[in-house]
């Protein structure tokens, strides 16, 4: 049977889970002086309309120059404004980039934290030292940088095609002391036919390499599930397109194998999509149309952010990329996710929790921006992980429900086991359940268990338990016992310390400082909630 449907009707869609993705990274820094605490209703984000932050962020470029001047900044020194969070309270949190004598300082992100009146209370920067290079003017050509970090990403992506353009000019300062470099975007594709814009940083005065990181943020999958979901399309001529005008007017389009451009809209004449198997190309765009409606509502009715970016826009989605393509990716360049077919073009990775993973790398990259490197690479995917779980519970999809296992349904592994357990990361055979001096080194895949396992510890608690009919069993590193504050109040305090506490460089210490400050502007300083926050982080050795 073929369902109908409209905005508000059903149909039958195939669904396919995928292996969680990358995205970029720098590394550890600082998270600022303690706010002051508040009440529940007090530190809640209120949920702003787009003109409201729209407004809010025009009232913060008016007044960035006397924000620098009370920050103390030198007088090079520039902020851009990024980001706006206002909580019931009056409290404003803005988040802002920062420029040296005109040059983008990649590592100098802070968030200004400020009272009802105007005041500011505390600032968190993603590092505490002056931002300051003796000159602007680099010893060794840009052509020079350029050869090199072609050379770099030649090591990772396929040389013949890789195309690295002029570089730009910019302020390092991501490890704590502030080089003049060279930002160097190679644009290729990695050996697996995902697309690449390798960032490669050079040190303009002594041509070494600094850092590198990728920003196209990918990951694997195959294996199918049906479900029949809600998805909004629109009227458009004689039939009906994939537009969702009730969410930003996202979109979802056709690449048709091919791996560039927009892709060509979808249309159906009876508003009749998909027969929940791969063979029928509407199928994936079903999946991926419904992933992205979770997705836009889950972060609307949970956290109050209208969309990717909080300003109420769409982003879009691309589906039947490449030949037998066995990824999915979100990039921030087009705004948009894109899934291949799988193996054979039998098996498109389209699922729910794709979705919402890959989306909310977007989230991290428009606030907080933690990059794939060291411990916020592992915070990075981490977050994706507990907003992807968070937003599957909140879907309540009966085909696929809420766990606490990450790609469960992939079958990545050939013996029905999920790709990682959150309750006990160790499981997958190379996840961390706790930290430890190691764990800054590791793929962030691996070090982001740590966070997963807060997370699930923060939520259910420690030990034996029977959760949806998954059975869990958690342990802490200490073996004290951890009693859980629930799930909805565990995500509702890390979406407020990523948006409003964490910076660039944030590591697990700070992430725990952060948790700490969101819970307590949440719940209040002596509530259970921060006490949970405290033992969960204690459980996974953070402290």
């Amino acid at each position: 049977m073929t369902p109908r449907i409209s905005r508000k009707t059903r149909v039958t869609g195939t669904v396919v889970a995928a292996a969680a993705l990358l995205a970029a990274g720098i590394t550890a820094g600082t998270a600022g002086a303690s706010p002051t605490q508040t009440t529940e209703q007090g530190g809640t984000p209120l949920k702003l309309s787009a003109s409201h932050r729209a407004e809010l962020l025009r009232d913060a470029s008016a007044t960035k120059a006397q924000t620098a001047k009370e920050l103390g900044l030198g007088a090079q020194e520039k902020l851009v404004v990024k980001d706006v969070i206002k909580d019931a309270d009056g409290t404003t949190h803005t988040r802002y980039d920062r420029t040296y004598a005109g040059l983008p300082v990649l590592g100098g992100d802070l968030i200004v934290h400020t009272a009802k009146g105007g005041a500011i209370k505390s600032t968190t920067k993603s590092t505490g030292k002056s931002i300051k290079v003796a000159s602007t003017t680099p010893k060794i050509a840009p052509q020079t940088a350029a050869k090199s970090a072609h050379g770099t990403a030649a090591k990772s992506i396929k040389a013949a095609k890789a195309d690295a353009p002029a570089p730009k000019k910019v302020v390092w300062a991501a490890d704590g002391k502030s080089v003049l470099a060279y930002d160097t975007v190679v644009k290729g594709v990695q050996k697996d036919g995902t697309p690449s814009r390798m960032h490669v940083i050079t040190d303009a005065n002594s041509g070494k390499k600094l850092f590198q990181y990728d920003e196209i943020h990918t990951g694997k999958g195959e294996s199918e599930y049906s479900g029949s979901v809600e998805l909004g399309t629109s009227k458009e001529g004689s039939g009906f397109t994939l537009t969702d005008a009730d969410r930003g007017g996202h979109k979802t389009t056709n690449l048709e194998n091919g791996e560039s451009g927009d892709g060509k809209a979808f249309t159906d004449e009876d508003d009749a999509w998909g027969t929940g198997k791969p063979d029928d190309p509407q199928t994936a765009a079903v999946d991926a149309h419904y992933g992205a409606a979770v997705t836009w509502d889950y972060y609307k009715t949970v956290h109050g952010r209208a969309g990717i970016k909080g300003d109420g826009k769409g982003a879009f989605s691309r589906v039947h990329y490449g030949d037998s393509y066995v990824n999915a990716f979100w990039d921030d360049s087009c705004f948009c996710m894109t899934y291949g077919d799988g193996e054979g073009n039998k098996a498109p990775l389209t699922a729910l929790d794709v979705a919402a993973h890959e989306m909310s790398h977007g989230v991290t990259s428009a606030t907080a921006n933690l990059t794939y490197s060291g411990e916020s690479g592992g915070l990075n995917e981490a977050t994706s992980d507990i907003f992807g779980t968070s937003a599957e519970f909140f879907a309540k999809n009966d085909k696929d429900p809420g766990d606490y296992l990450i790609g469960e349904k992939i079958d990545i592994n050939g013996d029905g086991t999920p790709l990682r357990y959150m309750d006990k990361p160790s499981k997958d055979g190379s996840s961390q359940d706790n930290w430890d001096s190691s764990t800054g080194g590791l793929d962030p895949h691996y070090s982001s268990g740590v966070a997963n396992h807060f997370f699930y510890l923060l939520s259910e608690g420690s030990g034996a338990k029977e959760i949806g009919g998954v059975k869990y069993d958690s342990p802490t590193a200490d073996g004290k016992k951890v009693e859980g504050i629930g799930r909805e109040k565990a995500e509702k305090i890390w979406f407020k310390a990523l948006t409003e506490y964490m910076t660039s460089n944030t590591d697990y210490k700070a992430a725990r400082e952060a948790t700490v400050k969101a819970a307590t502007d949440l719940y209040g300083a002596d509530g259970a909630e921060v006490k949970g926050v405290e033992a969960a982080w204690t459980g996974v050795a953070v402290k």
